[in-house]
């Protein structure tokens, strides 16, 4: 019986004692979501596969077929199940808990005998179930239908197909349970803020749909969610954290796999990312019949790629890593736009740092003899010259922050400032001072305290290293002054906060107490003195602009000032108007 461990060479006992060291590191359990199905299927199709398929099934789920217009099939009047016809145009849900809307909706005429002939139809008509088998051969109900559990969909052409999908539909039945993939915390999100948008980086990158904006955060289904990871990977606060495992736990294992390759005399480390479903499986086709991974690459199994986040790239270098490679399909399940990004984010800081050479890329292909050649094609690159030991705890967030800072010190050639590309999860803003008037209204959006303001002066700071560039600051400004700067300074974490604007303030001409900005009230006394006509000879009025509130206050109480007093409102018609117009013209020609 051949062996079916990865080929290892003369380093065998260095990557033995690897990959021994990471199975022993525990794992947390994985929480659960309770799914439960009573058996109720709905076989959407065009042509009688549905019926064939309604038949096969009727012993065994509550059966209903749906025939697509105009549902002109041969077969009996009389059935044992329901068949009506219609055209799904709103599909939502889960496995267990799909609802329906239906257009075009009629039932069979009872006198039907020969083929079923349909009564008066509707638009409108609703329908829930457990299960969806899909024989329409037109377009699936749902974005990435191949990743929504209990919706089968087979191309009705197929019978090979429909059979197994028939048997499939046969066993969803019963309490079901899944895996809550990602931990969610909806006070860290920063989706958005007083109905202004910031970040929507996984409501973009979700291919399964199970993500939607509920107000200030969003909403993650974990009945509908399928796992990929990407909206983990791509969340700058942590509010989105996978769960199988955890950030810290996986990078507790990554670790514990290095050390012990490189105190058993292990050099050059390659890390190899794969999943169950494809790596796993692939390796071993590579180790019996092919020659193995090199010896000095080291497999590590993660439940999908797409989890991969941009702290676990950063602590495989940190520990010692030379290179990572990461194992896809050629032709993924889903999109990994997320992965690309997570990539194309770590490529600039690994250059930054002097990590030179090609130090990360993913493979894409099915065929095992490709990963061997294309894993003995990677120069031997030297690793970190001080290798990291630190021990990941704490949300991804931290993590991150940590591992980033680990892999500094550790790096041969580090500089203090990388510009990073859209979407990093780090970096500054930037803010046009001249046309800042200091309204903080910033500071209210931004969600993690990255812009702060004085409690004694007029001020507008920054701190840099609790920036994750979300973006609410530059949506919610009302002079568009502030634009985003992708970055990552690692003097952020150490560095006090940063004077973006700072202006003198304006004292009450009552008590002398500091209360607003002394640019934005002289501008407004200047705006409303003798051109406003409620201000016009009332130097009164204007001086209650100049007081604190308190001040304000007491001066209106004790003079019995009336609010309501001012010099009548000229009369102005429309000629008045329109004459200003065309002086106005006359100054400044319109284009």
């Amino acid at each position: 019986m051949q062996d079916s461990r990865p080929a290892l060479g003369s380093h065998a006992d260095p990557v033995i004692s690897a990959l021994q060291a990471a199975a022993a590191v525990p794992m947390p359990d994985v929480p659960f979501v309770r799914i439960d199905s009573s058996g109720v299927i709905l076989v959407y199709g065009r042509d009688e596969t549905a019926l064939e398929a309604g038949a096969l099934l009727k012993e065994h789920l509550d059966i209903t077929v749906l025939i697509t217009p105009p549902a002109l099939i041969a077969g009996p009047g009389v059935t044992d199940f329901p068949v009506v016809k219609g055209k799904v145009v709103i599909a939502t849900g889960h496995f267990g808990a799909f609802d329906l809307v239906v257009d075009d909706f009629a039932e069979p005429d009872p006198s039907s005998r020969g083929a079923l002939v349909y009564g008066p139809a509707r638009n409108g008509a609703q329908s829930r179930c457990d299960i969806i088998l899909d024989l329409s051969g037109g377009s699936p109900l749902f974005a990435a239908g191949d990743l929504r559990d209990g919706y089968l969909r087979v191309d009705p052409g197929n019978r090979s197909a429909m059979l197994d999908a028939v048997l499939k539909a046969r066993d969803l039945t019963g309490t079901f349970e899944k895996p809550r993939y990602v931990a969610y915390d909806e006070s860290l999100c920063t989706h958005s803020r007083s109905n202004i948008v910031g970040c929507t980086r996984c409501l973009e990158l979700c291919p399964a749909g199970a993500i939607t904006p509920a107000g200030d955060h969003v909403a993650i289904d974990p009945n509908v969610c399928a796992g990929c990871g990407q909206c983990a990977a791509a969340c700058p606060t942590g509010a989105a954290s996978y769960a199988m495992p955890p950030a810290d736990a996986l990078l507790r294992k990554l670790r514990a796999m290095l050390l012990a390759y490189r105190a058993a005399g292990g050099t050059h480390p390659v890390v190899l990312f794969h999943d169950h479903a494809h790596g796993t499986p692939m390796l071993d086709v590579l180790a019996q019949f092919g020659d193995g991974l090199p010896a000095h690459v080291l497999p590590f199994s993660v439940n999908e790629t797409t989890q991969i986040g941009l702290e676990s790239i950063v602590a495989g270098f940190a520990y010692g890593a030379s290179a990572i490679r990461i194992l896809l399909r050629d032709r993924p399940w889903h999109d990994i736009f997320g992965l690309r990004q997570t990539v194309a984010l770590a490529e600039p800081i690994l250059q930054g740092l002097g990590f030179s050479g090609p130090r990360i890329a993913t493979l894409e292909t099915d065929d095992p003899d490709v990963v061997g050649m294309a894993l003995r094609e990677v120069p031997l690159m030297p690793s970190a010259p001080r290798p990291a030991s630190f021990q990941a705890t704490g949300g991804k967030r931290e993590v991150l922050r940590f591992a980033l800072r680990e892999l500094y010190r550790a790096a041969p050639d580090p500089v203090e400032i990388i510009a990073l590309p859209k979407n990093a999860p780090f970096g500054a803003v930037e803010v046009d001072a001249g046309g800042c008037s200091l309204c903080l209204a910033c500071v209210s959006a931004c969600p993690t305290a990255a812009l702060r303001d004085d409690l004694e002066r007029p001020m507008l700071l920054f701190v840099e290293d609790a920036c994750v560039q979300c973006g609410l600051c530059q949506a919610t400004c009302p002079e568009h002054v502030i634009t985003l700067k992708p970055q990552i300074d690692f003097r952020a974490a150490t560095a006090p906060a940063r004077v973006l604007k700072e202006e003198e303030p304006f004292c009450c001409i009552q008590c002398n107490k500091p209360f607003g900005v002394k640019s934005s009230i002289d501008r407004v006394v200047a705006k409303l003195e003798g051109k406003h006509w409620m201000y016009a000879g009332s130097s009164r009025r204007t001086d209650l602009i100049k007081m604190c509130e308190n001040c304000r206050v007491a001066v209106v109480s004790a003079g019995h000032f009336d609010p309501y007093g001012a010099p009548d409102r000229p009369l102005r018609t429309t000629d008045d108007y329109l004459r200003e117009r065309d002086l106005a013209d006359k100054r400044e020609p319109r284009t």
